[in-house]
């Protein structure tokens, strides 16, 4: 059955913008949206530019094994691509596709994280300052990942009872996670400033910051208001997606991802860190400090437990937390 809404697009130029509003009606993620249309234009471009619904699942499954074959991709990424096709015949082209056997599947990795122990994190942390400094520590002590982080608006903060909401997280969900004592004081000089920054910018009747969806349209002015200004926003303005009128983002996520790999140079790390590998270790220094595995679960947002409990295995603890019969207590030490 057909859920598609409208006729189907005609012309495979329209295509890709009749699959953009269905993504936009469906209130899928930006970076989603980016990359469903990224994968429909290679499926497009593929097959010489033929219009998806002169295509079949004979043509989807040949593409489909030209990333795992030709293309080397990871399982990951073939099933992203996978999804993008889905949403276009389902939702654009209203076509349901029958189960596509004849896929060569690319082969699944089990990597582990990346994990510092807490002397690398100090380490780490040590050679930041400013911005940069305070999300890389909300990522270590809230353990955040490096957009929720960047979305984070004054609204979502609960400093009297040490708290972080974190809004429309992976999934499109609501968490709460703690705002660590530590850092209390320095948010609390950093939403000072911000504040001063921000009634200077309504002096200068200067745009408000982008919204959620068509927030813009019902509340016109909530972009001005202080609860909605973005905790860590932009230096400059950007055209808004849905409006195209200029408004302030928040600061782009590769400021912070090239502050930390700087750090990493400069604290002379031997292991490949980066902004997700401080969520890592958020996660495993609190399954070695004995909290409940189903706690860390809910403070990372994850939806399947076995996702928490991959960090189970390179905690410091030994591998798999098993000490060796070799290190038993009262054992005389060994040397050679």
């Amino acid at each position: 059955m057909s859920s598609a809404s409208d006729t189907p697009p005609t012309r495979a130029a329209d295509v890709f913008a009749a699959a953009r509003e269905r993504m936009r009606t469906r209130h899928l993620a930006l970076r989603t949206e980016q990359a469903y249309l990224q994968w429909l234009r290679r499926y497009v471009d593929f097959h010489g530019g033929r219009h998806p619904h002169e295509l079949g699942p004979v043509d989807i499954e040949r593409f489909l094994t030209h990333l795992a074959v030709h293309r080397k991709v990871s399982s990951a990424t073939q099933n992203q691509a996978l999804q993008a096709l889905l949403f276009l015949y389902r939702h654009v082209l209203g076509i349901d596709l029958p189960w596509l056997d004849g896929v060569t599947r690319a082969a699944p990795e089990r990597r582990l994280p990346v994990v510092l122990s807490r002397q690398e994190v100090r380490a780490l942390l040590a050679q930041l300052q400013g911005t940069p400094w305070l999300v890389a520590s909300l990522l270590y002590g809230s353990g955040l990942r490096l957009m929720e982080a960047m979305r984070l608006r004054v609204k979502d903060l609960a400093l009297e009872r040490g708290e972080l909401i974190v809004r429309e997280g992976k999934g499109g969900k609501d968490r709460v996670t703690m705002l660590p004592a530590t850092l209390a004081r320095s948010v609390s000089a950093h939403l000072d400033r911000l504040r001063a920054w921000y009634e200077e910018e309504r002096r200068r009747a200067r745009p408000g910051v982008s919204l959620p969806f068509a927030l813009a349209r019902k509340y016109p002015e909530a972009g001005k208001a202080w609860g909605w200004q973005y905790l860590f926003p932009a230096s400059g303005l950007c055209p808004d997606r849905y409006t195209r009128l200029p408004v302030r983002h928040h600061l782009h996520e590769k400021v912070i991802q090239r502050a930390v790999q700087g750090a990493v140079r400069e604290a002379e790390l031997s292991q490949p860190a980066s902004c997700q590998t401080l969520r890592h270790c958020f996660a495993t220094h609190l399954l070695e400090d004995g909290y409940d595995i189903r706690t860390v679960q809910e403070l990372l947002g994850h939806s399947d437990l076995n996702t928490t409990m991959l960090y189970t295995h390179v905690m410091s603890k030994g591998a798999r937390g098993v000490r060796s019969p070799l290190d038993w207590p009262g054992e005389p030490a060994v040397h050679r």
